[in-house]
This record gives C-alpha cells, sequence and structure tokens, in this order.
C-alpha cells in the first residue's frame, strides 16, 4: 500500500481524494501532522504552489527523526492546488479561489464571503457569457531520506523525480446557489452536460467529472504503470 501525505487540513478535499484514489493508497493528512510547517501559497500559477507545497513538506519529513522512531514510512507528499477561472473575469478568481473575499491574502475566506463576491462580479454577465471551470494541479513528491538542497522541483530524485498532474472541468456559473452537498463554489457551478450543480450532484457523479477526479486518474495511470515496469 502506498502512503501519500495529503498536504492540507480541507476533510471535503481529504474525501475526495481518499475516494477516488481507494484502498490501495493510505491518506494521511495535515491533520496528522500538526507540527508541520504552515507553506505561504503564493506562487501565481497552480502548479508553482502544488510545487512549492510539496516539495516544502517532504523536506520537512525527511528532517523529522521523530516520525522514523515511530516507524511511520510516508513514500509521498501529495500537493494539489485548484481553483474556479471565470471568463467573464478574465481568470478570476483563479490561485486566489479561496481567498477571493479576504482583505488579508494570506487567509482563506469563508466559502459564503466568496460566493457572494463572485455573484456580485456577475451580476450584469448573462447566462451564456458565464463560462468556467475549474482546475486541479497535483504535485507528487517522494519523500527523500535527506533534506535535499536547492533541488530542482521537477528532478527531486532521480528514481522517481516529482510528478505534475491536471485536470479541468468546464461548466457554467449559475445566477444563483443550489444544493448542499459540496464545498466551496460548487453551488454555483453547473458542469458541461448536466443541469444541476456540482452541490447537487452529490459525491458519486462530481468524483468522475470533476478537475480533481481528472487530475488523480492521471496519478493512478502513473502508479499502475509503475507497477507494471516493476513486476516486468
Amino acid at each position: 500500500m502506498t502512503t501519500l501525505l495529503i498536504a492540507t487540513r480541507n476533510a471535503h478535499k481529504v474525501g475526495e481524494i481518499q475516494a477516488i484514489l481507494g484502498n490501495d493508497f493510505r491518506c494521511l493528512t495535515l491533520k496528522d501532522f500538526p507540527d508541520a510547517p504552515p507553506v505561504i501559497e503564493d506562487a501565481e500559477t497552480f502548479v508553482g504552489n502544488a510545487l512549492k507545497k510539496a516539495d516544502s513538506l517532504a523536506n520537512w519529513l525527511a528532517d523529522n527523526s521523530k516520525l522514523k522512531t515511530q516507524n511511520l514510512k510516508l513514500d509521498f507528499v501529495l500537493a494539489d492546488d485548484s481553483g474556479l477561472e471565470v471568463d467573464a473575469l478574465h481568470g478570476a478568481p483563479g490561485v486566489h479561489s479561496a481567498r477571493f473575499a479576504a482583505l488579508n491574502k494570506a487567509e482563506n475566506s469563508a466559502d459564503a464571503d466568496n460566493n457572494a463576491k463572485l455573484m456580485r462580479l456577475l451580476k450584469d454577465v448573462s447566462p451564456e457569457n458565464r463560462t468556467a471551470r475549474f482546475r486541479c494541479v497535483i504535485a507528487l513528491v517522494p519523500v527523500p531520506e535527506h533534506r535535499i538542497e536547492n533541488a530542482s522541483p521537477v528532478c527531486f530524485a532521480d528514481e522517481f523525480p516529482t510528478q505534475i498532474f491536471d485536470g479541468a472541468c468546464e461548466g457554467m456559473i449559475q445566477l444563483s446557489a443550489s444544493g448542499a452537498k459540496g464545498f466551496g463554489y460548487d453551488p454555483l457551478f453547473v458542469p458541461n452536460g448536466f443541469t444541476q450543480s456540482f452541490a447537487e450532484l452529490g459525491e458519486d457523479v462530481k468524483n468522475q467529472i470533476s478537475h480533481r477526479a481528472k487530475a488523480l486518474a492521471k496519478l493512478k495511470i502513473f502508479f499502475n504503470h509503475q507497477d507494471t515496469k516493476t513486476q516486468s
């Protein structure tokens, strides 16, 4: 079984990832590591933020001798950055999706506040011009035996370099929120081919078509390929 540290404390996100990856993966989170250092997500791209989180936490784990004494073996850090891109807002909120309404951009804002701001900005935009997409980028970094200084994120380990997986789900922003099953902008986002929001469709559907599901599907294909190479 592959053990991952998922670089988040968001229970909704962790639930999605675990459900999509299945039982071949053991998923721990930052709640299991309360002493993990905070990582400021100040990159201008999703991939930049995902790499920064994964790289920082992998090196912290390599430094943390207490984990070794507890016989806890972590194979990889999985960090994602995701957000909503609205065409009428030139791609905003984008990398600022979680803190869209916050005055202090270093802190996340409440989902309700983010959604309210989005609705205000789109109040004069017609339904046909409310095209948008959820985008997700996942960085998978192997946990090294020892800290690697000044290493390029894309060549973190020669035998298993850092991997990047991405996914997008196209859709529309509806005129008002609906549904109570999702989180974030889910009540406002209707994926193409559906008439209900992510918050109405439920986890079973969302975990097949979402941006995160598509990125994780690529990750699973990658691991299956690695297993095939090992067996051969």
